[in-house]
């Protein structure tokens, strides 16, 4: 089936948006593109949260601001209604007198949902909404899930040994994947909100949680220690990167480190509510296995990356199950990258 000129300059569009990953969270990545009589003639996309959006970054890219009146926009999300760190975009469509809107997906914030519509409409604007709507929302699926089901949105990763394992009997667990495969995980680091482990995982492993083999900012350091029993000597704790400390103990903050105090008998929702409230979209589970289980019987997760390496441990630490199959599986240089997307539609 041929794809539509609609479709076409959405997908792009699409992938201007993508170009804003890492950059603007807790906003959503939204790319921009104007087109006049099948020629574009301007693009932007969200760069940076605090900056402009994406209709604004576009609107001054026109060479020919006087072809406006006569232009389709394509915007890949409902253009903003409210002011926030920047004037609404679809004010700014509204005055420019643009021809045509076409949105990708409307905006599940209840500040927008449907106002910016209204907006467009009211100026006498035509607006076309749904135009690769599912490309929309699975590339702000962080947005929504935020939006919609008042939680970051969780990701659950581990590497495996091929007999199932993911460290020994001494929780040792050095290197399971491959260098390519870690490089990789780095590369996730900088796309995510905040980075999750366990006492044991930060006991035993003392991981930095920041990110080294690739570009980007740090995420948001998180882990689970509910005695306070760890060392303070622990990468975690040199307060180089913000860092969360979940406890049964107390509430306490010194620069970039916060001690948060939980209910006696706390469950996994209780932390992703307070993380939500702290804007905080999405968050990777990195280990160890006790906590990711967690995260699963909970029913508390979204996506799950597995790495399955070459080597074998006889026995050890069992690796999280995860009863489905694998949605997508990938070859990392003889590693096995097997991604599982989770029905999310009832939590």
């Amino acid at each position: 089936m041929a794809m539509t000129a609609d479709e076409k300059y959405m997908l792009r569009a699409l992938e201007l948006a993508e170009l804003g990953r890492g950059h603007v969270s807790p906003n959503p990545m939204v790319g921009c593109v104007i087109v006049y009589g099948d020629r574009i003639i301007g693009e932007g996309y969200h760069m940076q949260y605090g900056g402009p959006h994406a209709e604004p970054n576009a609107v001054n890219s026109v060479t020919d601001p006087t072809l406006l009146r006569e232009a389709t926009v394509y915007v890949t999300l409902e253009p903003c209604a409210h002011f926030g760190k920047t004037p609404p975009c679809a004010n700014l469509l509204a005055e420019k007198q643009v021809k045509k809107v076409v949105i990708a997906a409307v905006d599940s914030n209840p500040l927008v949902g449907g106002k910016g519509i209204k907006i467009l409409e009211e100026a006498g604007i035509e607006v076309v909404t749904g135009i690769q709507e599912q490309a929309s929302r699975k590339l702000n699926k962080r947005f929504f899930t935020a939006i919609e089901k008042n939680r970051p949105y969780v990701i659950l990763k581990w590497a495996q040994t091929q007999d199932g394992y993911i460290a020994r009997s001494n929780y040792d667990s050095k290197w399971i994947s491959n260098s390519y495969s870690r490089q990789l995980v780095h590369k996730w680091r900088t796309e995510e909100d905040a980075i999750m482990v366990g006492t044991k995982t930060a006991y035993f492993d003392d991981p930095r949680l920041n990110v080294r083999d690739w570009q980007g900012k740090d995420p948001l350091r998180i882990v689970l220690d509910k005695q306070l029993t760890l060392d303070k000597n622990l990468h975690l704790f040199d307060q180089r990167i913000p860092t969360i400390c979940y406890n049964l103990i107390k509430d306490e903050s010194a620069h970039h480190l916060t001690y948060v105090k939980l209910k006696e008998h706390f469950g996994i929702d209780d932390i992703l509510k307070d993380l939500h409230q702290r804007k905080v979209q999405s968050v990777i589970i990195e280990g160890g296995s006790y906590l990711l289980q967690k995260f699963i019987q909970s029913e508390l997760w979204d996506e799950a990356r597995v790495f399955t390496g070459q080597s074998t441990f006889e026995n050890g630490i069992s690796a999280p199950k995860l009863n489905q199959q694998a949605s997508e599986t990938l070859d990392i240089m003889g590693d096995r990258l097997e991604i599982f997307e989770r029905n999310t539609s009832s939590s």
